[in-house]
């Protein structure tokens, strides 16, 4: 019998190797996983135009938290919830990155947009998710400052050098904790699987929360066990050892 009855699964940087691929032995224990009963789902930063053909090619029928919380799909093609950004912060937000030269990006309903293609109708559109990258650590982390003064948002990242914002009070683990409600199940009941810190509220409030052996630091010190990297099967190991092994999890 399966330690958990629901597997939350990051998707880059933790099933998908460097090279945006899903390795054979993932695949394969990923499978296992499900055939002996556990829903699988994806609790990713990617919205549904980046996450659909994963999805697809897994052939999991389960639901889905997509951008970091914002959006839960009960199946596929069942949207249950979206929940969006404030259009004023959108504006507030793309003067910051505009004023400091940063790359930004956004999920909307319609789309993945870059800064290349954002133009002023963008502003009339409901945004799920806004992010932003700049390659000057200092200069990212003073837009992190100034944009934890903002309350009407939740600032989180997914690797040193980039933000992401979404609605105050949105993450993984808020989603995560809605799909258990749908499916009569709690959090001790949940393995949660990740690399970096929009992991992290997930990883924390889960049954057993895994990190990746390439995960962020801060993110191995609150996680229950280590796995190894996206380049070594670390979810596939993950799933042998801690969902489908003998392993005991106690936790503080």
């Amino acid at each position: 019998m399966p330690n958990y009855k629901l597997l939350a699964l990051d998707l880059d940087g933790t099933v998908l190797t460097d090279d945006k691929k899903i390795t054979q032995e993932t695949r394969k224990w990923i499978r296992k996983a499900v055939d002996e009963g556990v829903t699988v789902i994806f609790s990713t930063g990617r919205g549904i135009q980046t996450t659909e053909a994963i999805w697809d090619d897994l052939a999991l029928d389960a639901p889905m938290v997509l951008v970091n919380g914002a959006e839960i799909w009960k199946g596929p093609g069942q949207l249950w919830e979206r929940h969006f950004i404030k259009r004023e912060d959108i504006r507030w937000l793309h003067e910051q990155a505009m004023r400091t030269g940063a790359k930004f990006w956004g999920y909307s309903v319609e789309s993945l947009t870059h800064k290349k293609d954002w133009t002023e109708e963008m502003f009339e559109r409901d945004w799920l998710k806004f992010g932003m990258h700049h390659p000057d650590r200092e200069e990212i982390e003073r837009l992190r400052e100034l944009l934890k003064t903002r309350e009407s948002i939740e600032i989180t990242r997914s690797a040193p050098i980039n933000i992401e914002i979404s609605l105050k009070g949105i993450s993984k683990e808020t989603g995560v904790r809605r799909v258990c409600e749908l499916l009569g199940i709690t959090m001790d009941q949940v393995m949660a699987v990740g690399d970096n810190l929009n992991d992290q509220r997930l990883i924390r409030a889960a049954g057993l929360g895994v990190a990746m052996g390439n995960g962020d630091d801060e993110l191995k010190q609150i996680a229950d066990v280590v796995t190894e990297t996206n380049e070594e099967d670390g979810v596939a190991k993950a799933i042998e050892r801690y969902l489908l092994g003998s392993y005991s999890p106690i936790k503080a």
